[in-house]
């Protein structure tokens, strides 16, 4: 586990020793990364459309799930959870591609009812035909899964509901976090996990967290940056800066180490590389983190 303080003392979060295995991505086209920043109901169509729009994902009469941070009960403007416009933007746009259902997933850390009501997620989707918001706090609602090429992440039981769905996108929000450095994208893709515990207690964390792409990969990552947490993250309060911001893109690892370099946390800049499950995902051949060999679109 790195803490808050390895993070600003070492400057970097290296990979280390531990990567001793994985395919590296193979060479070919950039990866985009669409880059808007306006109010959240017009940037988020502005970066999918960069992205060939949201009907290069999302099928008529198809099920999505959208995994959305909403384990805090806290306002938007703390920036521990889905900036509430995104949510709704990103709910809409898969509705006007011909979304059958689109399913709101998070497994909350507080209490689910409170969290949906001061996120303020629950009264941006409501009366949305189709939308439902789903807040998996029982065993129930996941299934236990293999995955043979992890060296960390052996078995994890992962909601259900990925398995039925036709599309996933992850909508994080860009914050700061005492165990990871930072939680963005990959790092959000615990929530749909049951048993988080084991990730801290029985595995290397930052590994565990990339190989959970081996298993839960979403076909497309949009980073809430409205607002970014700089501090005390996850659960805030800590200082924030208001960026007006998101970014998508395709590629998980390329949305996640661009968004890195957004802000300053705790106090310094740092580039995708100096995140260990960032590094790790790269290493593993889930995506590209070198800035220079993105496609980065301003929109």
């Amino acid at each position: 586990m790195v803490s808050r303080r390895e993070f600003i003392k070492s400057g970097t979060i290296a990979a280390g020793a531990a990567l001793t295995s994985g395919t590296i991505m193979a060479q070919g086209e950039k990866p985009v990364v669409a880059v808007s920043k306006g109010k959240p109901e017009e940037i988020v169509k502005k970066a999918v459309d960069a992205l060939g729009g949201m009907k290069k994902f999302v099928t008529p009469a198809s099920r999505v799930v959208i995994k959305a941070n909403m384990g805090f009960p806290n306002p938007p403007e703390w920036s521990t959870t889905t900036h509430p416009g995104v949510v709704k933007a990103v709910a809409q746009l898969c509705l006007d591609a011909g979304a059958q259902r689109v399913i709101l997933i998070d497994h909350p850390l507080r209490d689910a009812e409170i969290c949906k009501e001061k996120s303020g997620i629950g009264a941006a989707v409501k009366g949305m035909k189709g939308v439902v918001v789903a807040m998996l706090k029982d065993e129930k609602f996941y299934k236990l899964t293999e995955v043979p090429k992890a060296q960390e992440l052996k078995k994890v039981a992962i909601a259900k509901e990925l398995s039925r769905a036709n599309c996933l996108i992850n909508v994080p929000t860009a914050k700061s976090h005492s165990a990871t450095g930072v939680s963005l994208g990959i790092k959000n893709l615990m929530g749909l996990a049951w048993d988080r515990t084991a990730y801290h207690e029985k595995m290397e964390l930052n590994r565990a967290i990339a190989e959970q792409l081996y298993v839960m990969k979403p076909q497309l990552s949009i980073i809430d940056c409205i607002y970014a947490l700089l501090t005390r993250g996850p659960a805030g309060p800590g200082k924030t800066v208001e960026l007006n911001t998101v970014v998508a893109s395709t590629d998980p690892v390329a949305a996640d180490s661009y968004s890195v370099g957004i802000a300053r946390w705790y106090n310094r800049q740092f580039t995708g590389d100096q995140v260990k499950h960032i590094k790790i995902a790269h290493e593993l051949g889930f995506g590209e983190i070198d800035i220079n060999k993105m496609d980065v679109k301003e929109v």
